[in-house]
């Protein structure tokens, strides 16, 4: 069975540029499949927003790394999750890619910021000396190629945004980790402005013309307030191959929640009713259409006796019949 690491690269050489919304949960991973994008961004944010907490290094390895074998497990497409800073060093860095190649994803992002970590657009973060970056960098690619070869290592560097930091910085790391081997790079910015994507994509082009670069459409900045935001287009055409809008998902979900939350306390039982008269006709009208019960009603009728028998003499949901 070819292996979704290999499916990724694949991608990225034969298509101009791929694009993703993040997800956090194996449901929205199966919404973005079957709508028809093409690989999923597992977002560590959005992770540690689903579990109550903050992206400020909460969450555990393996309380990730159980979230992405759940969520590689329910889909077809590669999907790249995010691996914070590797969780410690150099040697704890080795573990989280032997974790996360058992868990099915095509490949990580790791970052070089300082333990404990925190989204890139949190105030306060930092990184660790970019001799200690390059080998942790080191032992992963080490790591991947004893393990898979095709598994993808993403480079981060939180350079720019950092106590100290600057777009030379960024620059300078991120051709060292290209040179250490990582498959795609990618610069953490600050803002939704042009200019600094655009020089960062041409001085890694200078350097490394072949290196496929990563961009995070972030959904902390308000792209649609900017005057001229940059395009999927553009930045496919300057080298970022890679572009994913990290809580995309997140986003969606939690509006949707919280405005039909706040009609269930304001209209108690019309808000129900409100729900189901918009949902009719729509694809996630039926959670049991969502959940796939039919698919694996018929497993039942295949592998268990006696299932067609009482699926007919009981009531409830079967797609072989009208409901």
């Amino acid at each position: 069975m070819e292996s979704q690491g290999k499916r990724f690269r694949q991608r990225l050489k034969t298509e101009p540029f791929l694009f993703t919304g993040g997800v956090y949960s194996p449901l929205d991973a199966q919404i973005a499949e079957r709508v028809g994008l093409t690989s999923v961004y597992l977002s560590g944010y959005s992770m540690a927003l689903a579990n109550g907490w903050p992206d400020m290094g909460f969450l555990t390895q393996t309380e990730v790394t159980r979230t992405a074998h759940m969520v590689a497990s329910a889909v077809s497409i590669p999907v790249i999750a995010d691996a914070d800073d590797g969780y410690g060093n150099a040697l704890s860095t080795i573990r989280t890619v032997q974790e996360y190649v058992k868990t099915g994803v095509a490949g990580i992002h790791l970052e070089d910021q300082r333990f404990p970590k925190r989204c890139g657009h949190i105030a306060g973060k930092t990184i660790v000396p970019l001799e200690e970056a390059v080998g942790k960098y080191r032992a992963a690619i080490d790591t991947r190629n004893r393990l898979d070869p095709d598994f993808v290592i993403i480079a981060r560097t939180d350079a720019y945004g950092a106590v100290g930091g600057s777009l030379e910085e960024a620059v300078r790391r991120g051709r060292a980790y290209a040179d250490a081997g990582v498959d795609l790079v990618w610069c953490e910015l600050s803002s939704a402005a042009r200019e600094p994507a655009i020089a960062f994509a041409r001085a890694m082009r200078e350097s490394h013309p072949g290196l496929p670069l990563a961009f995070n459409y972030s959904s902390s900045f308000r792209w649609h307030a900017d005057p001229a935001p940059l395009t999927f287009e553009e930045l496919g055409a300057l080298g970022y191959r890679y572009i994913f809008i990290t809580l995309f998902a997140a986003h969606a979900g939690t509006f949707a929640v919280w405005n039909a939350m706040e009609e269930l306390v304001r209209d108690r039982e019309q808000a129900q009713w409100r729900l189901e008269k918009t949902k009719v006709g729509h694809p996630t009208e039926s959670h049991h259409v969502m959940a796939r019960v039919a698919h694996f009603q018929e497993l039942e009728r295949r592998y268990v006796p006696g299932t067609a028998e009482r699926i007919r003499a009981s009531a409830g949901y079967d797609d072989h019949r009208p409901h």
